[in-house]
């Protein structure tokens, strides 16, 4: 996460980036957990490549071959907690037209998926992937999240259960007699 490329667009997209999310994100969450975020994502992002490059696709085998260095799959994981936390903020989409931030995260997402389907160039575009699928999974397990959301269902569907084993049925008379079922 801290080699790079030489290649001076790239790092300065990437510290661009960095700047105009991670800044926010960095307020919002404060510096332990922004900075705990962005390793995991970062190094999460490698693990992911390559595990994926070992997978016995043949569009998959470009990959193999890819140095797995830079921040580039903490970013995409930056940029997917943006777009999770503002989903209606609005960015301009190659520096000429707004788009909200949900959109252009999933369009810079589809740009990463199919740039790895066709060996993605000179880039790891698998790891970008990856930075936003462990970033995406972090976030929903950790603070509630994924995790809460299961024990929630489990519980609602044990005390479920114990309503029914335990329903008290009214039976009594019908209610053309005038008896009143809700007096007992």
């Amino acid at each position: 996460m801290f080699l790079h490329v030489p290649s001076p667009t790239h790092i300065l997209f990437n510290m661009l980036i960095l700047w105009m999310f991670g800044v926010e994100l960095e307020r919002m969450w404060k510096t332990k957990f922004f900075v705990k975020y962005y390793f995991v994502t970062g190094i999460g992002a490698g693990i992911v490549c390559v595990l994926v490059s070992m997978l016995p696709f043949a569009t998959l085998h470009a990959t193999y071959d890819k140095n797995i260095v830079g921040a580039s799959g903490a970013l995409y994981g930056l940029l997917l907690a943006f777009a999770l936390y503002f989903p209606n903020r609005p960015i301009l989409m190659f520096l000429f037209f707004p788009v909200p931030a949900k959109y252009f995260v999933a369009i810079l997402g589809a740009i990463a998926f199919l740039m790895s389907i066709q060996g993605g160039g000179p880039v790891a575009a698998t790891a970008h992937l990856g930075g936003m699928l462990v970033g995406y999974i972090y976030l929903q397990s950790g603070r509630g999240g994924l995790s809460a959301e299961i024990k929630y269902r489990y519980l609602k569907w044990k005390m479920n259960r114990m309503r029914r084993k335990f329903d008290v049925y009214s039976g009594g008379r019908s209610e053309k007699s005038g008896w009143d079922r809700h007096v007992h």
